[in-house]
């Protein structure tokens, strides 16, 4: 998933989760169900990384931690949405598992930067 040099680069980090989800998705059988939960995976994958790079170019703390926040919120979407995969896609486990950690250490670590900055201000 991510190198140690990548660790702690979050940028990069929520690059690479975004595109081992969309990885993921492409070997997922298409049906109604999977093809709504894709979606919205996606969406909500892909934003994460989207709205960090917007928090690194804050035009100021408030706009930094709302962009933190939206980051936060979209990794907690991301779980979600695995969580429904997982139900339609047992076969793949092991991926939506590795995944689902992955956007829980995301989420932790937004939330970790939230109370950073509100500890700061």
């Amino acid at each position: 998933m991510t190198n140690q040099n990548n660790k702690f680069d979050l940028e990069e980090r929520t690059a690479i989760f975004a595109e081992n989800v969309i990885d993921l998705v492409k070997t997922i059988p298409k049906n109604d169900v999977n093809s709504i939960i894709i979606i919205q995976l996606v969406k909500s994958a892909t934003s994460i990384g989207a709205n960090y790079c917007e928090a690194d170019c804050a035009e100021s703390k408030r706009d930094f931690e709302h962009k933190i926040s939206i980051s936060k919120k979209e990794a907690k979407e991301a779980k979600y949405w695995l969580r429904m995969l997982r139900k339609t896609s047992p076969q793949l486990l092991s991926e939506i598992d590795s995944l689902t950690w992955e956007a829980r250490e995301l989420c932790l670590i937004f939330v970790s930067i939230i109370k950073k900055s509100k500890i700061n201000s």
